[in-house]
This record gives structure tokens, sequence and C-alpha cells, in this order.
């Protein structure tokens, strides 16, 4: 008996023993002094700086790298490490920062139109990436990151936190295994306050601890013609996505998510404006996009007005302002903003399931550049360019749109109920706030068609494919050119 204890204890070091030994062998196929993911933060005057204590709160992970084209913003950053005691270099360029061999994982949150070419230099410099969202300015961007991290066999995340959620995770496999009956429309709502930016009438100074060469990359290096630098340009066309693609990114990847949609809409259209107020902005406070996949539409909103003029609070539908409802043959599910709870409903309103639960999407990330798997990544960015790219395709409509009445819109829409509907809460709303669209006029986007695999669009539609093609890319500034081939 002694002996067959002392056996068994024997065995059960022994397999203790190579279990442990199973991280430092991982953990050895990872560059990195004494086993340490060392990360650089490139942008952190914004999302950034969040994402940068997401990192450095992890175990067997150091940020060791800053980079940011605002000198004022870089010596910030440089002085909370020296206060915190951590050892940190710091660049204004980032090509100088991805030849320091000493990086494992390269953080980006700067600017959209600077996303998809720090990601994919960052890639071929033999770097793990984090890339916010949207993770490109355009389709091709999106494409050629996928394309390059599968080549190089690269771990890149996108910056789409809800799908580290345990909770909408499980929702989505509940709600697709038949739950709730056959889905009949993801929806989407960004009802969020964008004030006027102002209005200027001439160029404005750049800031002197700004290299504005840098800071425009690869967008065209223009006057700038707006009150701030920072933040605003996410209302200009050159370098921002509106608010589709800045917050309306996460709801619009959650409901692709639910539909289970794995290429770009076959038909898609938008409409909108910029209501309530003149300004330097470009992009929409106001968008109905409507992406008409086969199983179901997705339908996407933009509010950026309040519920009526002067007041604080923002419109809801069905309770939620920003979020996702998903709504079935036998009911709905609602996913709220913050990710940690998701709330099944029946046809009545009766509460039936609730799933709770958050995760780490920093961490995901480091398991994956230890695992080398790409499938341990919970936001591949294969997911983060199908889901920016209907935010792109959606913004493209837009563009090629007209001005035209209400009632032209509606009978533009008039096969689509559902559309149909959703123009006429937005109709209301505009009211609210002593917007006549008599008056003002709505912008109607093109009807797009598009190939979903090729990702090209087809067809004559309203103005013709080869517009809306030729706003699957850009004009690149040299050097700052997202390469054809990666």
């Amino acid at each position: 008996m002694k002996n067959m204890n002392r056996r068994r204890f024997l065995r059960n070091t022994a397999l203790t023993a190579a279990a442990f030994s199973l991280p430092v062998r991982s953990w050895s196929q990872v560059k990195g002094a004494n086993g340490d993911i060392r990360v650089a933060i490139v942008g952190f005057n914004g999302q950034g700086s969040g994402d940068m204590e997401g990192f450095r709160k992890l175990p067997g992970v150091r940020v060791v790298a800053l980079c940011d084209v605002d000198k004022k913003v870089l010596a910030g950053g440089e002085r909370k490490f020296k206060d915190l005691g951590e050892p940190i270099q710091t660049y204004t360029d980032v090509r100088k920062l991805l030849e320091n061999k000493d990086i494992d994982v390269v953080h980006t949150a700067t600017p959209n139109h600077w996303h998809a070419l720090i990601a994919i230099w960052a890639i071929q410099a033999g770097k793990d990436v984090y890339v916010q969202k949207p993770v490109s300015h355009n389709v091709f961007e999106g494409r050629q990151i996928v394309n390059a991290a599968r080549k190089y066999n690269k771990m890149v995340q996108t910056g789409t936190q809800s799908r580290s959620s345990p909770a909408i995770r499980e929702a989505v496999e509940w709600v697709r295994a038949g739950n709730l009956g056959k889905i009949q429309i993801a929806r989407g709502t960004c009802y969020k306050r964008r004030a006027s930016i102002g209005k200027v009438s001439g160029p404005q100074p750049i800031p002197a601890d700004i290299d504005y060469d840098l800071w425009c990359g690869p967008a065209p290096k223009t006057p700038l013609m707006r009150k701030r630098l920072h933040y605003d340009w996410h209302w200009v066309w050159a370098t921002g996505c509106g608010d589709l693609g800045n917050q309306g990114i996460h709801q619009m990847d959650i409901a692709r998510w639910f539909l289970g949609e794995n290429e770009l809409s076959p038909r898609v259209f938008s409409l909108g404006g910029r209501f309530g107020y003149v300004d330097d902005g470009e992009t929409p406070n106001t968008q109905i996009i409507y992406h008409d996949y086969a199983k179901a539409p997705l339908i996407f909103e933009v509010r950026g007005l309040p519920t009526k003029t002067d007041s604080k609070d923002m419109d809801k539908y069905m309770g939620s302002d920003i979020g996702v409802l998903v709504h079935c043959e036998g009911g709905h599910v609602f996913i709220p903003s913050n990710y940690k709870q998701v709330t099944a409903y029946d046809r009545d309103g009766k509460k039936i399931k609730e799933f709770t639960g958050s995760g780490n999407h920093y961490a995901n990330l480091i398991e994956a550049v230890r695992s080398r798997k790409t499938s341990d990544l919970h936001a591949d960015i294969l997911e983060g360019h199908l889901s920016s790219a209907l935010c792109h395709t959606g913004n493209i409509s837009y563009r090629l749109g007209k001005k035209v009445s209400p009632d032209e819109a509606r009978d533009a829409i008039k096969s689509d109920k559902d559309a149909e509907k959703t123009f006429a809460r937005m109709e209301e709303h505009l009211k609210n706030n002593d917007v006549s669209l008599n008056s003002t006029k709505v912008t109607m986007g093109a009807f797009l068609k598009m190939d979903g695999k090729a990702e090209k669009f087809i067809g004559n539609g309203l103005f013709g494919s080869s517009k809306a093609n030729h706003l699957l890319t850009r004009e690149y500034r040299k050097p700052f050119v997202v390469p054809q081939s990666v």
C-alpha cells in the first residue's frame, strides 16, 4: 500500500512538473527579455491611453515604447512612466519605432487614416498587432491588413472588445441555435450627442508641438480647416468615418456576429445628413444604413442630435441609445454598450433568459501571441475588417447620394418596409430638433450592389459601380502608401 501511494505520488509529481513546463516552452517561442511580452503604444491621446493601462496591468507584459506625433502628449506619457519607475522609449515617427527589435506587439489608436498602414508596417517588421476600430479608413486597407497577417503568420487583434464578452458569445450561440426562431432584423443604434465643431473663416495654425506631416501621413496634407486638429478629425472624410466608424463599428460588429454573415452585404444603401447646425464637419450626424443580407437585414442608425432642441437627453430605441437589438420570430435580444449583460425577451416583452460575464480583450491577444494560434483570437483582424467595411460601404452609398425631398426618399425605399419605418422615426426625431426635411432636404444615398466575396461593387446602381469602387480605396501621399502587395 505504501509502495502504491509512493508510485502515485511520483506519477502526480511528474505530471505537475510537465504541466508547469508547458508555459515555459510556449514563452520561449516569443521574443522578449525574461519571457515578458513587450508592447509599444502608437497614439495615446485618447483611446490609446486606456488601452495602455489595459496592457500594463497584465502579468508578463511590459509597455516599453510610446509613439505620438504630438510632442506634448509624448512628453506627458514619458513623465508618467518615469513617475512609475518603468523604463520607456519614446518616438515621434512610427517608422523609427518599428526598427526596434525589442518590441513584440504594436498597439495603434491613431486617427483612422493611419490604422492600416501602421498595422501593415508592424506586421512586416515582425510584430503582432492590436489595431483599434475601425481597423481601416477604407475597404481596401482592411483587406490588406488581413492579407499581411496571414502571409506573415502574425496575431492581429481588432479593438472590438465585445468579442471577448462571454455574455455576448453565449447569446449569439443561443440565438443561432434557433431558440427565438428566425432572425428578422439585426439593428444597431448609435444615439450619441455630437454638438457643432464650429466654423472657421480660413486655415488654422497647426499646434507647434505637432509634426503635421506625420499627422497627415497617408491623407492629403491640406490646410487645417477646423478649430481643433485632435478628435474632430472624426467628422472629416479625409481622416475619419463619422460616428458610424467611430462608435457604431462596435454595434455593427455585434449585429453581424448574430447574423453569422462572413462577407460584405450584397446590397447597401444609406440616407441622412448633417442637420441642426452648419459647421466644418462633413460626415452625417443623422444616418440610416441598410445592409440587405439574405438571412435578414442589418439596419444601423446614427443620431447626434438630442431628443429635442436644447435637451441634454438622447433618444432611445426600445430602451437603448447605444446598443444592438436582434428581432426574432419569437422575441428579441438586447445587447447594451457595456457588453457585460445580454437579455432575451419573448414576444410579449417578458424576460426569458439572461447572459452575463465580461472578458479581457488585451489578455486574449497576449494568449494568442503566446500560442501562435489565430483561432485563439476573439477578434481576429478578418472580423474587424468585415465589420469596418460594412461602415465604409454604408458611407460610400451616402457620399454618392443627392439631396431629395422626404417624399422622394420614401418613394426610393418603399420596397423595404423596415427602412420606411426607420426613416419615419428619423423624421420625427429631426422635427423635434426643429429640422424640416421639406426645406433642409435629406441625402438619399446610392443603391449599391456588391460581390461580397470579391469586395467589389457590381452592376450600374444609381450612380454606377465605377464611382463606388473608386471609393473602396484612396489616393495615398508618398511615402505613406498602403501597398498593393504586402
